[in-house]
């Protein structure tokens, strides 16, 4: 057997380092050798969890790692890299990969000069029934698309814990919703129907009174006229429906795949109606999303490791973060100034 790759995580700030740090603890290609952080006891705590140890000083860690996860505030992402790519580690961003286009610009370059694998975290991209609703979409059996509706969002907003949490401080998060959660969505509209020419876009902070938006929604129009809805929220109590994809041969629905639906729907992932049936119901695909049975932030890990071990580009790269953090901030921009915005972003 190979060698384990030796990894560590950076930051214990955002929740799905959980996920990561249990992937990286029981996959037999790895050897979690510690974790940091700057909240020492936060860092100590999840330390003792996952039996790792915990490194209060960031430089002796990396210098005993080859790769590391870094699950830290957003406006950290772009100093935590800085200090891994000076130590030739390869990296597992957390989402959005920065907050700014300059701040991934400049990751890039480092990157660049390191000589590093750089992934970027889209879970999204690894869950089965979203590669189903792909293969359909891009095989033609839906016909030509003329409206797709992407819903992702969660309830965690209307905890008041949670107003207390950096995600809702803008000098940390750099944005509210529409950044935290729409990336995820822009992510999946752009993987599914290419690059967008412009964006309509508004926010609201107006539910939960929040320092950032706690809801927002962006109409992104694709060069054959297709449109693409994005909304997302931090208050969404319930859901159902999460993508919706409209097209003139047929319909698929797709729910159970965000906070708001996947505890409350239970059957009927995936469902289809195509033009012509001889009966007007839906046929259901058997299908249940990996983010249902929770073994879904698992992937982004597991997949950087295996890019890793065979020596192969990370399946989603710097460059698609980026992409999708123009589209968010394109919205932004929109929201902001009252106009569609057109991409490429100046």
């Amino acid at each position: 057997m190979a060698q384990r790759i030796r990894v560590a995580i950076l930051s214990f700030a955002h929740y799905h380092a959980n996920f990561w740090a249990e992937a990286f603890r029981d996959s037999p290609l790895a050897e979690f050798v510690g974790i940091w952080d700057d909240n020492a006891e936060r860092g100590m705590e999840a330390a003792n969890r996952f039996a790792v140890q915990f490194w209060p000083e960031l430089s002796p860690l990396l210098e005993t790692c080859e790769a590391v996860g870094i699950t830290s505030e957003t406006v950290q992402h772009r100093p935590l890299i800085e200090a891994a790519a000076s130590h030739g580690c390869h990296i597992l961003c957390e989402k959005p990969p920065t907050a700014t286009l300059e701040d991934c610009d400049k990751i890039s370059d480092i990157v660049a000069k390191a000589g590093i694998l750089f992934m970027q975290s889209f879970p999204k991209r690894f869950d089965p029934v979203n590669h189903e609703l792909h293969r359909m979409i891009h095989e033609g059996e839906l016909g030509r698309i003329a409206l797709a509706r992407v819903r992702h969002g969660h309830f965690h907003g209307l905890d008041p814990r949670f107003t207390t949490q950096w995600y809702v401080d803008p000098a940390l998060a750099g944005g509210g919703a529409l950044l935290d959660e729409g990336i995820h969505g822009a992510d999946l509209i752009r993987w599914l129907f290419g690059e967008p020419e412009s964006v309509t876009a508004m926010i609201s902070s107006a539910a939960l009174g929040l320092r950032v938006e706690d809801v927002a929604v962006a109409v992104f129009r694709f060069p054959g006229g297709l449109l693409a809805e994005l909304s997302t929220s931090c208050g969404f109590i319930a859901g159902d429906n999460a993508v919706e994809v409209y097209g003139t041969r047929g319909t698929a629905v797709l729910s159970g795949v965000d906070l708001a639906s996947r505890d409350i729907t239970q059957e009927a992932f995936l469902k289809i109606y195509r033009f012509g049936q001889a009966e007007r119901r839906w046929n259901v695909l058997p299908i249940i999303p990996r983010f249902k049975t929770g073994v879904f932030h698992q992937q982004n890990p597991l997949n950087f490791l295996e890019a890793l071990s065979r020596g192969t580009p990370p399946p989603i790269t710097l460059e698609d973060g980026r992409r999708a953090l123009a589209m968010i901030l394109a919205a932004y921009r929109s929201a902001r100034e009252e106009r569609t915005v057109r991409f490429p972003l100046s």
